[in-house]
């Protein structure tokens, strides 16, 4: 057999399938046949991966704002709803989707548009300018880098400038705001008789019912799970800081960061792009150039900037703006663009610059010179960044004495105590829904009710309570969740009991009328019947306010009456009441009646929700046409 083996393996044949394989091995790495590649993304788009650490970070970010909106109220509960993550997720593909249609369609967000964007953010400026120094401030705090930072806002300028521009595209005709009037401004004329809940006449739950409700429905009637918490606090602005800010000291930090205080020149910028790639032939470049030239003339000869840009200029970023670039300063743009805009005076239009991207038209709009603000100008605010720098490094090192004397010894909060000479303090008890102090938490909360600190009983890790804000707590007292015994809930069932029977004489009043009043009885006569009146309601819009919201929502869903035959409707309303409802006129809305400014207004409102529904169709084409694959496993 080997010598078969040997002999079927030693032609000219073999020799090339043997070299074919060595060739394919020493291409693609023999190592990838017996390693397997564990997958560790949360989503796939395309070929695009969204990683888990791209989901935890803008989970946290929602989180985050979310929990502001709600000044904390919201439970975090549901921070752990499949249906939270998939929302979060969701926006990641979006953007993962529009991101890959840039690419395809050569769509670049220029480094203007992104340096506009970073410089009006708030957070970056100092007396209404950039600044800086404070930029790199502010990103090192939050552990980011510039670069990392000015990607994140690339790529969301990015994320809206396509549907932005696909939104831009509908157009909406006086036809439109016609029929939008005609319909928001319909009303209808409807009667409606009320059919209050009736009494529960002479019902009387027995002992049997409710014992046997009782135990049907136990776990309604339970004494909730609750604990209380001993827990160590650690607030920056709780700390005693014995710091006294001298002339000296501030005066030499003045000098090593006087660089922060120097507010560098800036330039008020304009620009118009004719695009034309880097490397095109001679005929493009020209053909560029020549553009350029001519709308140089066209502003020269009087004719708007801002006009000319909005009409002509290659750069989505700013078209829509009237190539607005906003204020700039040296080391933001390129080196020919900035060149020619240092070099230019106020007023000035500038012959065509060639960059990259193609030739820019700049207007110099206005000049901020550069200041240096002097020492007594900024000594109180350097007195009050040495005092939080030191309130910061005494939080910091607190913070890892914090930490290490946690992960030491779990099973007690009393070396937290002693190692941060801080009390140890408690809650009260308190549910799963909160309580009052940290207690109402959603992060104490979470972990209060945690294996690791309920079950295994083990001080928590450190929570983040805010900035430079933490706690650690532990379980002081745990009461489990016990049924309430029926004697102690006797009268609830009783009256659970009573409401659903009342609940059920009223249906069932209100379907046998209303069988009558569908075969054509009149509203009067079942009025009378049961001794009250119906109700008309002539000329109600959708926004009714003086008529209940049940009826207005049921009466603009029935289809329209036709003459001396109007619809007919049974409509539940609160409180086990229900109407008898007939609507007999609809009315469209009357466009004529709409002045010049509500008319702009109707009209506005149609444009943004018409561009809201082509941007979201433009995201719903992209989803089908990208294989999407979702780890459900790894939202976590």
């Amino acid at each position: 057999m080997l010598q078969a083996l040997r002999e079927k393996t030693s032609g000219t044949i073999a020799k090339i399938v043997l070299g074919a394989l060595i060739f394919v091995f020493s291409f693609f790495g023999i190592q990838s046949y017996f390693i397997a590649r564990t997958d560790t993304w949360v989503a796939k788009v395309g070929d695009r991966e969204i990683t888990p650490d791209q989901f935890r970070q803008r989970f946290d970010e929602y989180r985050q704002q979310m929990t502001r909106m709600s000044n904390g109220a919201l439970d975090g509960a549901f921070f752990e709803k499949p249906e939270t993550k998939r929302q979060v997720l969701n926006a990641l593909i979006d953007e993962q989707l529009i991101l890959a249609a840039n690419e395809r369609l050569g769509i670049v967000v220029p480094d203007q548009r992104v340096n506009k964007e970073i410089s009006d953010i708030p957070a970056f400026q100092s007396e209404g300018k950039f600044d800086a120094a404070m930029y790199r401030a502010v990103l090192s705090a939050q552990g980011m880098s510039p670069l990392g930072f000015e990607k994140r806002v690339r790529d969301d300028l990015a994320t809206r400038e396509l549907p932005g521009q696909i939104a831009a595209t509908d157009l909406v005709t006086e036809a439109d705001v016609d029929a939008l009037v005609r319909l928001r401004d319909q009303t209808r004329d409807f009667q409606y008789l009320r059919l209050t809940k009736p009494a529960p006449a002479d019902y009387v739950p027995t002992d049997s019912e409710i014992g046997a409700y009782h135990k049907e429905h136990g776990n309604e009637f339970m004494t909730p799970e609750q604990v209380a918490l001993e827990y160590v606090e650690l607030d920056a602005a709780t700390l005693k800081i014995d710091t006294t800010a001298d002339e000296a000291t501030l005066k030499e930090r003045y000098e090593k960061e006087k660089s922060r205080y120097v507010s560098a020149e800036q330039r008020l910028a304009s620009h118009i792009l004719v695009k034309v790639a880097k490397g095109a032939d001679p005929n493009a470049q020209k053909a560029a150039l020549s553009k350029a030239q001519d709308l140089a003339k066209q502003v020269r000869g009087g004719k708007d900037f801002a006009v000319v840009a909005k009409q002509n200029s290659d750069d989505l970023g700013s078209k829509a703006q009237g190539g607005d670039l906003g204020w700039l300063e040296k080391g933001v743009t390129d080196p020919a663009f900035e060149a020619a805009l240092f070099a230019m005076k106020k007023g000035e239009v500038s012959e065509p610059v060639l960059s990259d991207e193609g030739y820019h038209l700049i207007e110099l709009r206005d000049v901020r010179l550069e200041h240096v603000r002097s020492f007594d100008e900024v000594k109180g605010e350097l007195a009050r960044q040495l005092l939080d720098s030191e309130r910061e490094r005494a939080f910091n090192d607190l913070a890892g004495k914090l930490t290490d004397a946690v992960y030491a010894d779990p099973s007690s909060l009393e070396p937290v105590a002693k190692a941060l000479s801080l009390p140890i303090q408690k809650t009260g008890l308190f549910a799963r829904t909160g309580g009052t102090g940290i207690a109402a938490n959603p992060a104490v909360i979470k972990a209060a009710f945690s294996e690791a600190v309920l079950v295994q009983g083990n001080t928590s890790d450190p929570i983040d309570l805010g900035t430079d804000h933490k706690v650690v707590v532990r379980v002081a007292e745990h009461k489990a969740a016990t049924p309430r015994p029926l004697d102690e809930v006797r009268g609830e069932i009783r009256t659970r009991l009573v409401a659903q029977h009342v609940s059920r004489l009223a249906k069932e009043r209100a379907d046998a009328l209303f069988a009558r009043f569908g075969k054509g009885e009149p509203l009067d006569a079942l009025a009378a019947e049961i001794k009250s009146k119906p109700e008309t309601a002539t000329g109600v819009g959708r926004n009714a306010v003086n008529v209940d919201g049940r009826l207005v929502t049921a009466v603009f869903k029935l289809a329209h009456p036709a003459e001396n035959q109007p619809v007919r409707t049974l409509v539940p309303l609160a409180d086990d009441a229900y109407a008898l409802v007939q609507l007999y006129a609809v009315k469209a809305g009357d466009p004529a009646k709409l002045d010049k400014a509500a008319r702009d207004q109707t009209r506005e409102q149609l444009e943004r929700t018409r561009a809201a529904q082509a941007a979201r169709a433009f995201v719903e084409a992209l989803r089908k046409g990208t294989r999407i694959e979702i780890a459900e496993d790894r939202l976590q």
